[in-house]
């Protein structure tokens, strides 16, 4: 939770206050220990949300993350991919389907044959990436660029934030809640859940 945050309030959060409640949610347990393999997930899923663009739904996305945006060695990358691809090789392979991994578990692959072969003849893929970026440009198939370039995720994620402030701020104003100038600061709160 607090990784998601930190990485919203450095790429977005800059230019201005503004108010953010967010609940996602992918359980996993390994026993005693809860995963963070999902972290990549959930944050994809809220770039996806805010820059309202639809991902790719035939790809499976496993990955830890840090506050930067850089995307981390899981566990269980073999078992994971091989689990994926027999959902799909049973529904139906169309070309479509993979898996995002992280880089950092390129080292580690050591999968079934009909999966390296599925590979091997484009039938599924296995996308690894390095970064948030990296990963969002797979799901999206738009480049995620920066808060100022246009046409691009990030871009289109700044936008909607601030319409988010502006709403907060009229708000605000029309409660009798905004401060002027002189009068104290007006806070707000970056609240994931």
């Amino acid at each position: 939770m607090l990784i998601l945050s930190g990485y919203l309030a450095e790429t977005f959060f800059q230019s201005g206050p503004v108010s953010l409640s967010a609940r996602i949610v992918f359980e996993q347990s390994y026993s005693e220990v809860e995963g963070d393999s999902a972290s990549s997930t959930e944050l994809y899923a809220l770039l996806s949300n805010l820059a309202r663009l639809p991902v790719r739904q035939g790809i499976a996305v496993t990955g830890s993350i840090n506050q930067k945006g850089a995307v981390q060695a899981i566990g269980g990358v073999n078992e994971k991919i091989e689990g994926y691809f027999e959902l799909c090789r049973l529904t139906g392979l169309d070309g479509e389907q993979g898996v995002l991994i992280p880089s950092a578990n390129l080292q580690h692959l050591m999968l079934k044959e009909d999966v390296v072969e599925a590979v091997r003849t484009g039938r599924f893929h296995i996308w690894a990436v390095d970064s948030v970026d990296d990963g969002i440009e797979v799901l999206t198939g738009i480049r995620a660029g920066s808060a100022t370039e246009e046409g691009t995720v990030h871009e289109r994620v700044a936008k909607t934030l601030e319409e988010y402030s502006e709403r907060m701020l009229e708000s605000g104003r029309e409660n009798g809640q905004l401060k002027t100038p002189g009068q104290g600061h007006w806070v707000s709160d970056v609240v994931m859940g």
